[in-house]
């Protein structure tokens, strides 16, 4: 990036205050809610800048480890058969791709009890 201040995360965060100390508390109604939206979105795209590269270089080691070449590969190959619930990589793979998400959309699906082993939330 060729600007190093204010750099994308900073005006996210600068925007998102402004919307949550500054619009809503002084509007009502639907432009409050949309202020709230739209500051819920903001704070989306930070985790997202935050977390992307990272959570991109796992994805990519995981599918590298399952030998397919992209997310669409890896759909067809699971409906296929050809990669199961056996396949400790698989779901090696589906558990840190669902949590590096889950960390960027909201990470308070992770909550306390299962920040260690998301797994142990699940029912089987």
């Amino acid at each position: 990036m060729l600007h190093t201040f204010p750099d994308a995360r900073e005006i996210v965060t600068a925007v998102c205050e402004f919307l949550r100390d500054e619009v809503m508390p002084s509007t009502e109604g639907a432009l409050s809610f949309h202020a709230r939206v739209a500051a819920n979105l903001l704070d989306v795209l930070g985790r997202e800048l935050e977390q992307s590269p990272e959570g991109e270089a796992r994805l990519a080691e995981w599918l590298g480890r399952l030998d397919v070449a992209d997310e669409h590969e890896l759909a067809l190959r699971v409906r296929s058969g050809e990669l199961g619930p056996d396949d400790p990589d698989l779901v090696a793979a589906l558990w840190t791709t669902t949590d590096d998400r889950l960390l960027v959309a909201n990470p308070a699906y992770l909550d306390d009890d299962v920040a260690d082993d998301p797994r142990a939330a699940v029912t089987r």
